[in-house]
């Protein structure tokens, strides 16, 4: 059996600079990963089966559409897959597509394939390709350009979700202004404070339009910048999720038990940030 991490993909910024013709919208996003997430499975079978267990996996039925399914398919594989579904659903981390990305990372181990072509990754997800390497980068286009980023301090992220599944192309539609200033250069970090200085200076253009739709959002973002030793709080990707910076994971272990205690039906996890 082979074994893959899918982790949690968090967009400390997001700059929607575009709308391409056929409707793809072009963003400028500095990506990490936090080392939260679900786990991949992988062994050999005369067919195809997907099997998805773990505290999430109500929330996910199976269907043929499933991206892991989709990734299989793509690399013609016949074998048992369990996805160990931790991170919840259509919740701006990238979920499916890290799974869909460990899939293939798991089944080009095991069948010693070749992975797909890079058009052929972003065919699956615009966030598949990104999600291959789980490090820093700048992602720009519609997730084709991908840059590495400068080395990023260590810092422990706190993801907090209430419990609200936000579907991308809603947000997107809610979106009005879909032509704004792209990210400035990426510069290199002496320390966290100045890390998260230049991210406060940063947007993510589709947290308004997603606080729209859900106002929950709002009631996330200000319980964490309320809590001790929270240096920067926003929503990622395209919500309901949002996430805290702390300098130590005790700090973020700290606000996590804090929040719980208010919020007991609210979904969090504490990880670091991945380099």
């Amino acid at each position: 059996m082979v074994t893959e991490r899918a982790y949690a993909k968090i967009n400390l910024a997001l700059h929607v600079t575009g709308q391409r013709a056929d409707g793809y919208h072009q963003l400028d996003s500095l990506v990490v990963f936090a080392g939260i997430g679900d786990v991949i499975h992988a062994e050999r079978a005369d067919f195809l089966r997907l099997e998805i267990t773990g505290p999430q996996a109500a929330h996910l039925p199976v269907s043929p559409d499933n991206l892991v399914l989709r990734a299989a398919r793509s690399m013609a594989a016949r074998a048992a897959i369990t996805l160990d579904k931790h991170l919840p659903v259509a919740s701006g981390l990238g979920g499916g597509s890290a799974d869909a990305a460990a899939t293939l990372r798991a089944l080009a181990r095991l069948t010693g394939r070749p992975l797909p072509q890079p058009a052929d990754l972003l065919a699956l997800g615009a966030d598949v390709p990104v999600c291959m390497g789980q490090r820093p980068v700048r992602m720009q286009g519609v997730g084709e350009v991908i840059t590495p980023a400068p080395a990023l301090p260590d810092c422990s992220l706190l993801l907090v979700n209430p419990g609200l599944a936000l579907h991308t192309p809603a947000v997107f539609n809610a979106l009005t202004q879909k032509f704004n200033p792209p990210m400035p250069a990426i510069p290199s970090f002496a320390n966290l404070h100045k890390f998260t200085t230049w991210l406060a200076d940063q947007r993510n253009d589709l947290e308004a339009p997603a606080t729209g739709i859900a106002r929950e959002i709002a009631e996330v973002k200000a319980a964490l910048a309320a809590q001790t030793g929270c240096l920067l709080a926003r929503m990622s990707g395209s919500g309901a999720t949002c996430f805290g910076v702390f300098a130590t994971a005790a700090q973020a272990e700290t606000a996590r038990t804090k929040i719980m205690a208010q919020q007991p039906n609210w979904w969090l996890a504490v990880g670091p940030l991945l380099s």
